[in-house]
């Protein structure tokens, strides 16, 4: 249900983002700042993971254990859905992205990611489609349209964002599943891939044919995309990318790219073991526009274009697990001038965001307990 704000800070810096490698950014807070306020707009969800908005304002959340809730304008979340898929909701699986057809107002058409059980201990990431019910209680006619191959035994890695390009054709991010990091470089499957699909499940990949890739394929060499949001000008497609520990990168895709993962990283293993040699560039391989160094866990990202905040427009904002905040990103064309830190004092993992119909920026917040958090001008 709605509550009364969860906090308010003048000013949109709540301390200047660090960073650990080239290119550096500008450290100067910016002379122009506003009154924010942040106010939970419902709450008791489990893991939220994904949001989108209805054109009606109302909106659907997916949580990990596999639930699909749809919430009212006013912050009543209703119960969960039927006819999602069965999920596997072990480690970092379960209920993942969503995004609504291009045509929505007329298919009614809803396409989620899940990590899918496929048999013994195997499960990888999938696709499915569904029309949302009239009474909006159910997806109906529901199928898997897509599937990661091959099928993996693990709990880690799985992506997992969906968004639509101008074309229509859905684009599909996986992680390499973490046990079997080096197949990322392996064109001939989608593990570490960001994939590029049709609303029907075809593949549309348009950069794997001449190679010899699997033909569903984008671009390669990715460890795990958990963001990603289509820029408002340009309509390229930009990620984020969790590094392992540090090197998670923001990056502008392009057919036939190769992120380079696991062959450089300006971060290292887990156990302080260098990647790849401690190798951070090469010639062939694309570099990040920023990376965080040390690591910060970047999760869903959205362009702002509103009139609420004219403070933001252009501007890119990045979710974070790992440093619990949200990183403003101020952009001059695929150039990163500058970052700030926002709500670092919320105590919370944040797991998404988007911007509302009305212009505020909305937040998934990543726990047992998660909420949907509004963040706008106060009293906006």
């Amino acid at each position: 249900m709605m509550g009364g704000p969860w906090l308010h800070r003048r000013g949109v810096i709540t301390g200047a983002l660090a960073i650990g490698a080239a290119p550096l950014v500008s450290r100067t807070s910016l002379a122009q700042t506003v009154d924010l306020a942040t106010t939970p707009v419902a709450r008791g969800l489990q893991h939220p993971w994904g949001l989108a908005f209805l054109p009606d304002g109302r909106f659907l959340v997916t949580e990990r254990p596999g639930r699909l809730r749809l919430i009212s304008r006013d912050g009543v979340v209703g119960p969960p859905l039927s006819g999602t898929p069965a999920v596997d909701a072990t480690g970092q699986g379960g209920l993942l992205g969503i995004a609504l057809s291009p045509s929505f107002a007329r298919d009614r058409l809803v396409f989620l990611s899940f990590a899918e059980p496929r048999g013994g201990s195997t499960n990888g990431t999938a696709v499915f489609r569904g029309r949302l019910s009239a009474s909006g209680t159910a997806l109906e006619d529901g199928r898997t349209i897509w599937r990661q191959d091959p099928p993996i035994s693990s709990r880690l890695h799985f992506g997992s964002r969906l968004v639509f390009d101008r074309t229509g054709h859905l684009f599909v991010t996986t992680g390499e599943r973490f046990s079997q990091m080096d197949q990322s470089q392996n064109g001939t499957n989608t593990l570490g891939k960001l994939v590029r699909i049709t609303a029907e499940g075809a593949p549309a990949g348009d950069a794997g044919a001449s190679r010899g890739w699997n033909p569903a394929i984008h671009a390669i060499g990715l460890r795990n995309v958990q963001g990603a949001a289509l820029h408002p000008e340009t309509g390229r497609l930009w990620i984020s990318n969790h590094g392992p520990r540090g090197g998670d990168g923001l990056y502008v895709a392009r057919a036939g790219a190769n992120y380079g993962w696991p062959l450089i990283s300006w971060g290292t293993h887990y156990d302080g073991r260098p990647v790849n040699g401690g190798l951070r560039e090469r010639a062939d391989l694309v570099q990040p526009l920023v990376h965080w160094t040390p690591s910060i866990a970047p999760a869903g990202i959205a362009f702002y274009t509103g009139d609420l905040m004219p403070a933001f427009r252009g501007n890119l904002f990045v979710t974070a697990l790992a440093a619990q905040t949200l990183v403003r990103v101020v952009l001059d064309g695929e150039t990163v001038v500058r970052q700030e830190r926002l709500l670092g004092d919320v105590g919370q993992r944040f797991r998404d965001v988007q911007q509302g119909p009305d212009g505020a920026l909305y937040l998934l917040t990543d726990s047992a307990e998660g909420a949907v958090l509004r963040l706008a001008p106060r009293g906006a």
